[in-house]
């Protein structure tokens, strides 16, 4: 991973933990990196909040709600992840309203009033995913 993905960069998780040391406050271990697939996503359950996570291809994860703020489905994780003019994005499967997937902002309402979808820090430990629901959207 790098500086781009988001909520990696110095500090967040620190890097001299050991294997089995507690995990920072707010922070959930969600799966190892190798476990996502790249391009496609992937669904996960942190204290009752559905997730989708996505690893892009160039390597940089992100983690957004799973519920389509569309149409109200649990099925972000099953959507067409791409990029728009360097922008990385995810298409949702339902109406395909497409989301840039590091601010959750919508690129293409499909002629509907704009919403946005939630996303959340995400960094890695070793080889193993941390996603941060606490403090909210970003």
């Amino acid at each position: 991973m790098d500086a781009e993905t988001p909520a990696a960069t110095p500090g967040c998780v620190p890097a001299s933990r050991e294997v089995g040391d507690p995990v920072p406050e707010g922070w959930t271990r969600i799966c190892r990196v190798d476990d996502l697939l790249v391009e496609r996503g992937a669904a996960a359950l942190i204290d009752g909040r559905q997730i989708a996570l996505f690893r892009t291809y160039d390597g940089r994860l992100y983690a957004t709600d799973q519920i389509d703020p569309f149409s109200g489905a649990a099925v972000m994780s099953r959507g067409i992840v791409g990029d728009r003019a360097g922008v990385p994005t995810v298409a949702s499967p339902m109406y395909k309203q497409v989301f840039d997937l590091r601010t959750g902002a919508c690129l293409d309402t499909q002629g509907k009033d704009p919403q946005s979808l939630r996303v959340y820090p995400v960094a890695v430990d070793g080889d193993v995913v941390l996603v941060k629901l606490s403090g909210g959207p970003r």
